[in-house]
């Protein structure tokens, strides 16, 4: 059987970005998945049923180890002789494409999900954009999982465009909507998980999930609920429940933004949850202020659930969203463009009612997973066939 190895430079992103794909491609492949060591690794092997093998990689710009991963993954990719190398993150794109085109692997693959060079300026910025320019030229084909970043990436002249595509509508997993589904919870437990974080059944809960850091728009976000308290007469009829890890090494929050989080009984931090769902099963509307994305399942998830979303103007978030239609689109990095999209869900209920109505249809039409794993099966099929390697 052809091999086909995924590799990422974290193992959450096997697990949770990749969550089922893996096992579906194994009905065509042996897929091999190499990430950082730890349980993560360990339970994509058990969810998926693949092999996985730990190969040490950091986020940060750490040259040594990262030429002992490159080293490391050479030898695995030497040893295994996979047909397909297929890498996702910025640091596994560099390490598992270089690793890949020194070993030789006929088909080398790169998903593109985000660039944190948008918010890079100067030396920081020139060393980012390198790293790009030498993760694309050594891969055979590079996957933006948005027309924007497709469009970023030819801006910018990092590839040439026949090395460029887009699969299917954009993403990387799609979202499976039966899984993502108001009717996978009974009444009784939304209920209950709202009356354990103090939320009262007549609030109505902004919820935000994913990562506590700032170019998340956390700053702007609790800025902007705290001045919403402040223009509405009854502030307590009001929540912000956040579900993410708080990340305190890599840009971190405000401490103003800490001490409100911390202080105000209005925020509800319940931290990092394997199981979204519920929290969105609570909740009346996503807000998603970030800075950059890729194509971020968030608001696929929380759409799919039926919430309407307030989302950046930045790639991905402006291709699921459609303004006025199933959520609103503001402005990056603005803390008064917030609660004002903010406002206006709350204060006007025909206008939020209409987005909650498309809000689920309008993902399901687009972005169900099964539609994106057959469009990139057929893509690889494509590619092997195109290489004379079908045998």
């Amino acid at each position: 059987m052809k091999k086909l190895i995924r590799v990422t430079t974290v193992p959450i992103s096997l697990r949770v970005l990749l969550n089922g794909q893996l096992k579906f491609m194994s009905n065509f492949f042996r897929v091999i998945g190499i990430s950082s060591p730890g349980e993560d690794l360990e339970n994509v092997k058990d969810a998926e049923g693949i092999t996985v093998v730990p190969v040490n990689m950091s986020r940060k710009i750490t040259p040594i180890a990262d030429l002992q991963s490159l080293v490391l993954l050479y030898k695995i990719l030497k040893k295994e002789k996979p047909l397909i190398v297929h890498s996702h993150t910025p640091k596994a794109g560099i390490v598992g494409m270089l690793a890949a085109k020194l070993a030789g692997v006929p088909i080398r693959l790169h998903t593109v999900a985000g660039l944190p060079l948008m918010e890079a300026t100067g030396v920081k910025r020139k060393i980012l954009n390198f790293v790009e320019k030498l993760t694309y030229s050594s891969a055979t084909k590079v996957y933006p999982n948005s027309k924007g970043l497709y469009d970023f990436i030819l801006e910018n002249n990092f590839i040439h465009p026949h090395k460029l595509k887009v699969i299917a509508n954009g993403s990387s997993n799609g979202i499976n909507t039966a899984h993502f589904s108001i009717n996978q919870f009974d009444p009784r437990q939304i209920e209950s998980l709202k009356l354990q974080l103090g939320i009262n059944f007549d609030d109505f809960v902004f919820v935000f999930v994913g990562r506590l850091v700032g170019d998340k728009g956390i700053n702007e976000l609790v800025e902007a609920f705290k001045a919403l308290e402040s223009s509405v007469s009854s502030s307590g009829s009001i929540k912000l429940l956040l579900v993410g890890p708080l990340e305190t090494e890599l840009d971190p929050l405000f401490d103003v933004t800490l001490k409100e989080i911390q202080s105000n009984p209005n925020i509800i931090s319940v931290g990092f949850q394997k199981d979204v769902r519920s929290y969105f099963a609570i909740s009346d509307a996503l807000v998603f202020p970030s800075y950059r994305e890729g194509f971020p399942n968030v608001v696929m998830q929380a759409g799919a659930m039926g919430l309407p979303a307030i989302v950046s103007d930045i790639n991905g978030c402006n291709e699921i969203i459609v303004e006025g239609e199933n959520g609103m689109i503001i402005p990056v990095k603005n803390a008064k463009a917030i609660q004002e999209a903010m406002s206006t869900l709350l204060l006007d209920e025909d206008y939020f009612s209409i987005l909650k109505l498309n809000a689920r249809k309008m993902i399901s039409e687009r972005y169900e997973q099964q539609v994106v794993w057959d469009a990139l099966l057929k893509e690889y099929k494509e590619l092997i066939k195109d290489k004379g390697l079908e045998q």
